[in-house]
């Protein structure tokens, strides 16, 4: 293990958009838990598209972006809010 600093431009909470040493752009740390749920709700589209319920994965799908655009928005306000431009 490599101890480090690194910059954080939000709350250390989940989610949290740091900047490590060396990178221009700052990223976004996403807790281990908060992984296992993000893999899970992609592992539901696919249950539901496996079955042939279209209608389900897409209301889990529309569920899914809301929360990662939120997460994006969160990450693009940090960027703003400090003057870094988005790194797309």
């Amino acid at each position: 293990m490599e101890r480090i600093e690194a910059e954080l431009f939000t709350d250390g909470g989940n989610n949290a958009v740091v900047r490590m040493p060396g990178r221009r752009f700052p990223g976004v740390l996403v807790q281990g838990d908060s992984l296992r749920i993000l893999r899970g709700d992609v592992a539901e589209v696919m249950e539901a598209c496996e079955r042939g319920d279209l209608a389900e994965a897409r209301e889990f799908a529309g569920l899914h972006l809301a929360t990662l655009d939120a997460l994006l928005a969160r990450y693009e306000a940090a960027l703003a809010e400090h003057g870094i431009p988005r790194p797309y």
